[in-house]
């Protein structure tokens, strides 16, 4: 008897739910055409047609009908069953690091699968990828380039993404121009080196005019000392998105193009242990593209998501 694949399972399930499988192949993160295939190889295996279609409608057969609450019984024994082993395999707990952002329902996604320990230390997103790659962390979330990960290493998805402001002095908040803007790049590499080489990557790019410090202004109250003594719209760090602004200074959106600023989850290219990868998926599932692909947003040519 050929083996029936769980996978084409729940296929048969989402396209019953949507009878349509354009908005079931949507739904699953695949395309249509290979939706249609594995349909077709599933109703061969079973020896059954499970659904009637044309060009206008998708409807269940009575075969389908009848297997379709079987076939969730089945699935919902399945999930419940690899949380079960996932639990058993996370005794241990997964550790993970971060520089400035966290998804904010971390503790719900992983409660089922993984003790997940946020380890105290925050430090740099290099650092903290270095980290992982010698094996003091099992995950960070950090802003890494293409080179690092194959230099260290590691597997990296997309988990977050901030769309980065200019803070300008005087009260207008109308747009700026990304050439417009000004990049603050520090001498102290230690601290900022990844985001030296993403402020020179959008200085390249858009045009946006460098200006080099040596004092740490990257963020906190020396940055908004930098802007008021710039004079003019200065781009905002990611670890200054949420910082409440002084009332001389205001928040300007950045366009032409919009930039963007990128979360990546990291872990070991060699990970094994099931308590990590299932952590990995529970973060990173349905996450999508965050609209990164969209016409008019900008991210460096380093970044892992830039298409």
């Amino acid at each position: 008897m050929t083996r029936v694949e769980l996978r084409q399972l729940r296929y048969f399930v989402a396209v019953a739910e949507e009878l349509n499988f354009g908005r079931a192949a949507e739904r699953l993160l695949i395309a249509g055409p290979s939706l249609s295939q594995q349909i077709k190889a599933l109703e061969r295996d079973l020896g059954v047609r499970l659904f009637d279609r044309d060009r206008r409608s998708v409807s269940l057969t009575p075969a389908g009908s009848a297997l379709l609450p079987h076939t969730r019984a089945l699935l919902e024994g399945a999930d419940e069953l690899q949380i079960r082993a996932r639990r058993l395999s996370g005794s241990e707990p997964v550790r993970l690091g971060y520089v400035n952002w966290l998804p904010p329902d971390l503790t719900a996604r992983t409660a089922a699968v993984a003790q997940v320990h946020i380890d105290a230390w925050v430090a740099p997103s290099h650092a903290q990828a270095a980290r992982v790659a010698e094996g003091s962390l099992d995950l960070a979330v950090c802003w890494v380039p293409s080179s690092a990960l194959e230099d260290l290493g590691l597997r990296a998805r997309l988990i977050g993404a901030d769309r980065l402001y200019a803070v300008a002095p005087g009260d207008a908040t109308e747009e700026v121009p990304a050439p417009d803007t000004v990049v603050l790049l520090d001498d102290d590499t230690t601290s900022w080196s990844s985001w030296n080489a993403y402020g020179e990557a959008l200085a390249k790019d858009t045009g946006s005019r460098v200006v080099r410090i040596s004092d740490g202004g990257i963020t906190g109250p020396a940055f908004f000392d930098h802007v008021r003594r710039i004079g003019g719209p200065v781009i905002n760090s990611p670890k200054g998105q949420t910082t409440p602004l002084p009332s001389d200074l205001a928040r300007r959106a950045v366009v032409g193009p919009e930039v963007h600023w990128t979360w990546s989850l990291v872990w070991r290219r060699s990970e094994v242990r099931s308590s990590v990868l299932s952590a990995v998926d529970a973060l990173c599932d349905g996450v999508g593209d965050l609209g990164l692909q969209e016409s008019g947003a900008w991210l460096p040519d380093c970044d892992p998501y830039r298409r």
